[in-house]
């Protein structure tokens, strides 16, 4: 069985009916806010009548993307500049959304502007009540985009795609909001939902070559919370002519990949011949703790792995590839195998000129900051406190610390937490604080951001807690903890903000100890908030290596190595120890990857398909915004962990030229020197450049166009082949 090899199982733990109380407490408890919200879906379906603005249109990100967008045949009608007025691009320009609203008619806008200036451009557009608003920026603070939700789940208007999303686009409709390699797109019939943007080109390049196409196209995006989820995207492929079969690509973080599974298993009971489904899951290896690339991409508190999500899309159904690059050949299979008809695109001359511009073309880079701004782009990290800093910031709201009591009869948990598929705060509750017990127990009680928790809320997560028939004294002390607890978590801008409780038997009052506060960084980075949560950060606790890759916007993880020959495992640490007495493997397999998505999925098929001795060394996405010089960077990175003795680089060029990858490898071997074996895998934008400079470098590197045929060749030179 696939992933059988799969290190953090938490199944046991994680039950289906479990991960459905869950999902069913958060759909009721904003049930009668989200009506509203949910009638906007029928928003997504763009096409060739879709009247698009854009919010930043006079800006060089949003020009040029206007530009393709409209060469592709986008009905582009106008855009904002705030204050501005006349034209550009031959378009008109407006001062407003709402101005460009009552002119322009659009039913779409596309927002080009920075982190900083994107939650203000976003309530603009909501205010003015645009159909469709589609978000692209990277490092949106949480807190930002938690009160857009608030203002997005009291409308029937408005609905959001994104942030920190590749965007939506209609191959049929050729219709592009969102900066997708447009040459990786064919017409055709296939809808696809993604988390990933790379994992989505990747998606999207497997069915072009099989000639199957798209339909639609729905990035959701890697944030926390966003605005548009599968099942939102599921509801629109439905109902959807265009689309005769569905892709999935999910990863871990969150449950909208068991959401999804709920809905497909309800789906093939009421629907006679329901169209065909697959999926690719990303995330298995990826250790506890730690923030993948996305800033959405971790486990919380009774959320589901990877493995668990795949096994719910597989019990509902979903016919499960281990790696995008198999979806063309796949669906042709149970495309035939349901009876449905799909008419393949015509291979004219036009559409092969298309295929081989698919190679050839070069496109912008992701919207990130701009270059002049004084805030750095740096990836999106977390933001931890020691135990002292937290016991200093409890306190100045009222929330006194005790050490852990011994033999108390009972303990607790508490805190504030996003709910993701409520897409709000919520109070975080279990009447256990044992770990082995918290993902059954724990459960969520959302609430509306501007509002704050209400006297209903709190005493549900008071009652869950078994604290309601505690004496009055605690009752109320956790009744205003939990009000100190939201008053830190919303002027703090924290992502979690838990403590454990216990009941003192001598005077009827709550223990609080065991303090877990976490802070969401992209308020100081994006928006210069939080400035003295920032300074708390102590460098000197973080590898010199992660710093380096930060300073250079790289997200760098080293992984685990496998079971020693001893049966020990070697515990996950930022620096990768050395020691050959204790059957330290060197025989692991450096990764150098683009998006996050694509990095945890080449991590997972790593370990599947390489022997149990052999695995990836670390985590490494480049990010969006790669250079020669990153890449050299990357390399540096790599080649400090003793432990890796085969370099693989696996890259689909979307908005990363693959020529431009070249070029930084060549760069790393004169810089960083170096002289262990490297394996690079090619595909997408310029993948033919690309592996003529590599070429043209006569090094003693491995170029393939295959992902399996480079995995194969990484496990050979893993273990000292030729």
């Amino acid at each position: 069985m696939l992933f059988q090899r799969a290190k953090h199982l938490r199944t046991k733990a994680f039950k289906a009916q479990g991960l459905s109380q869950i999902i069913s407490q958060a759909a009721l408890s904003t049930a009668s806010r989200r009506n509203g919200y949910d009638d906007t879906v029928q928003n997504l379906k763009i096409g060739a009548h879709t009247r698009v603005i854009f919010q930043g249109f006079t800006g060089k990100l949003a020009t040029a993307n206007a530009k393709e967008s409209m060469e592709w045949g986008t009905n582009v009608v106008g855009g904002v500049k705030p204050k501005g007025s006349g034209e550009h691009l031959g378009l008109p320009v407006l001062p407003s959304v709402r101005a460009a609203m009552e002119q322009l008619k659009p039913d779409a806008t596309g927002i080009y502007v920075a982190a900083h200036q994107a939650t203000a451009a976003i309530e603009e557009a909501i205010e003015a009540e645009v159909p469709l608003i589609v978000a692209v920026a990277e490092h949106i603070p949480l807190h930002d985009v938690m009160r857009i939700h608030s203002m997005l789940q009291s409308q029937s208007k408005s609905r959001l795609v994104g942030a920190n999303a590749p965007g939506i686009i209609s191959a049929i409709g050729r219709c592009r909001i969102g900066f997708q390699p447009l040459p990786t797109f064919s017409p055709g019939h296939i809808g696809i939902v993604a988390k990933s943007g790379t994992l989505s080109y990747e998606t999207v390049g497997s069915l072009t070559r099989a000639g199957l196409g798209q339909s639609l196209c729905i990035g959701v995006g890697g944030d926390v919370i966003a605005g548009t989820n599968f099942v939102d995207a599921l509801k629109v492929f439905e109902h959807d002519d265009d689309t005769e079969a569905i892709i999935i690509v999910g990863e871990l973080g969150g449950t909208t990949e068991e959401e999804a599974a709920d809905w497909i298993t309800a789906y093939r009971k009421r629907v006679k011949i329901p169209k065909p489904i697959a999926a690719v899951v990303g995330g298995f290896q990826a250790p506890s703790g730690k923030v993948m690339g996305h800033a959405g991409a971790w486990t919380g508190l009774g959320e589901g792995t990877a493995e668990s999500k795949y096994r719910a899309l597989e019990r509902a159904g979903v016919n499960m590839v281990d790696h995008p690059a198999k979806f063309g050949g796949v669906m042709k299979n149970i495309l035939a195998k349901s009876g449905r008809s799909v008419k393949k695109i015509e291979q004219s001359a036009t559409h092969a000129q298309k295929r081989r511009s698919y190679h050839t073309s070069r496109f912008l880079r992701r919207p990130t900051l701009n270059t002049t701004s004084p805030v750095s782009a740096q990836q999106r990290q977390s933001l931890h406190l020691t135990a002292d800093q937290s016991s200093s910031l409890l306190k100045t709201y009222n929330i006194s610390l005790t050490i852990p009591p011994e033999g108390s009869p009972s303990t607790h948990y508490l805190g504030i937490s996003p709910a993701r598929s409520a897409r709000s705060p919520s109070i975080i509750a279990a009447p256990t604080a044992n770990p082995s017990q918290l993902h059954q127990r724990v459960k969520r009680f959302s609430f509306d951001y501007r509002e704050g928790p209400t006297t209903d809320t709190i005493n549900a997560a008071i009652a869950h807690l078994q604290l309601d028939a505690a004496p009055p004294k605690a009752k109320a002390q956790t009744a205003e903890l939990i009000k100190n607890l939201w008053k830190l978590y919303r002027e703090k801008e924290a992502i979690d903000a838990h403590v454990s409780l216990a009941l003192s038997v001598e005077d009827d009052e709550i223990l609080i100890y065991s303090p877990y506060l976490v802070f969401d960084d992209a308020a100081y980075r994006s928006n210069k908030r939080q400035a003295d949560l920032h300074e708390l950060r102590d460098k000197k606790m973080i590898a010199a290596t992660g710093l380096e890759a930060e300073e250079a916007g790289i997200v760098y993880i080293p992984l685990a190595s496998p079971v020693f020959p001893s049966g020990t495992a070697q515990n996950n640490t930022q620096t990768a120890p050395t020691s050959e007495a204790q059957g330290e493997p060197r025989n692991l397999v450096g990764t150098l990857v683009n998006g996050a998505g694509l990095a945890l999925n080449a991590v997972d098929v790593l370990h599947t398909r390489l022997s149990p001795s052999t695995a990836a060394a670390n985590f490494l996405d480049t990010g969006g915004k790669a250079t020669s010089a990153t890449i050299s960077t990357s390399f540096k990175l790599i080649l400090s962990d003793p432990r890796v003795s085969v370099v693989f680089v696996n890259i689909f060029g979307g908005l990363t030229q693959c020529d431009m990858i070249a070029e930084g490898i060549i760069l790393a071997f004169k810089e960083v020197g170096v002289e262990k074996p490297v394996v690079v895998r090619l595909r997408g934008t310029n993948e033919e450049e690309g592996r003529r400079v590599l070429m043209q470098a006569q090094l003693p590197i491995h170029a393939f166009d295959d992902f399996e045929e480079a995995v194969a060749k990484v496990g050979g030179l893993a273990h000292g082949g030729r």
